[in-house]
């Protein structure tokens, strides 16, 4: 069964799912050549996007059992597999995969502040990350909020907790406005802080998306609602880390609904948050059969998109 499968953490769970999204990938791939043609710089467009996949499912395994966001199971794993596949056809941007990656290597320094090693350098990096995504996508200044949390939440706010991660961000600005002011294009820095909007979610409302979004946000508010309450009845860093969680899913709403680049893309921004939430949900649930109805409702959901949607 699925969730037999599915609960424990093994190599061989994380091989066999990586294993499944590389078939749609190369279908994916595969149907593009036939559309476009096989040509060299095609190629090299998809084996450099399936580097960046893998990049992005790695950081993504590594903050969540670094940080003990979940029990020692692949939930979180398979539930973001799944969800990624379903919006793969609509990620086919670098600048969107790019983007994830530095706001994983974010979160990454966020969920890890629950311990008191190298502090400052955690501080200061989240902002270094923060402030690069800042110059390829300003809207994602949002989740400074998130970093402020992470700071009261895990440890003290204090002058010192403040000033290192914004010396952390200023820092690649300071370098990106010196070229910019060395090559005469000062223009392109303020332009920065005029970002444009786009509130159009018709691309969110197509039939399969829609399901899509719904179904992920109705199981994540499912699992607050009986995860919240066990969590917050006792004092220890997960809580901090699940009320962080919440926040990041906010935040990552908020950005969505605000940036004006391809939002079905943008979604890949909530997966991490509702993966997480949605794992811990499945984690409650004691009845076998319930449990696999559940995972099997989310392979069965692939299909269910892409073919009678």
């Amino acid at each position: 069964m699925l969730g037999n499968f599915l609960d424990k953490s093994k190599p061989i769970n994380f091989i066999s799912l990586l294993i499944f999204f590389l078939f749609f990938f190369l279908s994916f791939s595969i149907s593009h050549f036939l559309t476009d043609g096989f040509t060299l710089n095609n190629l090299l467009y998809f084996c450099l996007l399936l580097v960046i996949f893998l990049s992005v499912f790695f950081f993504f395994n590594f903050i969540v059992t670094r940080n003990n966001l979940t029990f020692d199971n692949t939930y979180s794993y398979f539930v973001f597999t799944i969800s990624l596949i379903i919006i793969l056809p609509e990620l086919k941007s670098y600048k969107i995969l790019i983007l994830c990656i530095l706001n994983l290597l974010f979160l990454r320094k966020i969920y890890s502040l629950h311990s008191n090693k190298v502090i400052t350098s955690k501080l200061f990096d989240s902002g270094f990350w923060l402030g690069i995504s800042f110059i390829i996508e300003p809207f994602t200044v949002l989740f400074f909020v998130l970093l402020l949390a992470a700071i009261y939440m895990h440890q003290k706010v204090t002058i010192y907790t403040i000033l290192v991660p914004l010396t952390g961000f200023l820092a690649p600005l300071m370098v990106y406005f010196s070229y910019l002011f060395w090559n005469d294009k000062t223009t392109e820095f303020t332009s920065l802080f005029l970002p444009n909007t786009n509130f159009d979610i018709s691309s969110l409302t197509e039939t399969k998306y829609l399901w899509f979004i719904l179904g992920i946000l109705v199981l994540s508010f499912i699992s607050v609602f009986f995860k919240s309450p066990k969590t917050f009845s006792v004092s220890n860093s997960f809580r901090n880390s699940w009320i962080l969680l919440l926040i990041n899913l906010f935040i990552s709403i908020i950005y969505i609904l605000f940036s004006p680049e391809n939002k079905v893309a943008e979604l890949i921004f909530i997966l991490f948050p509702t993966s997480v939430i949605i794992a811990n949900g499945i984690e409650l649930i004691n009845k076998k059969l319930i449990k696999n109805g559940v995972l099997y409702l989310f392979l069965a959901s692939i299909f269910i998109i892409y073919f009678l949607l």
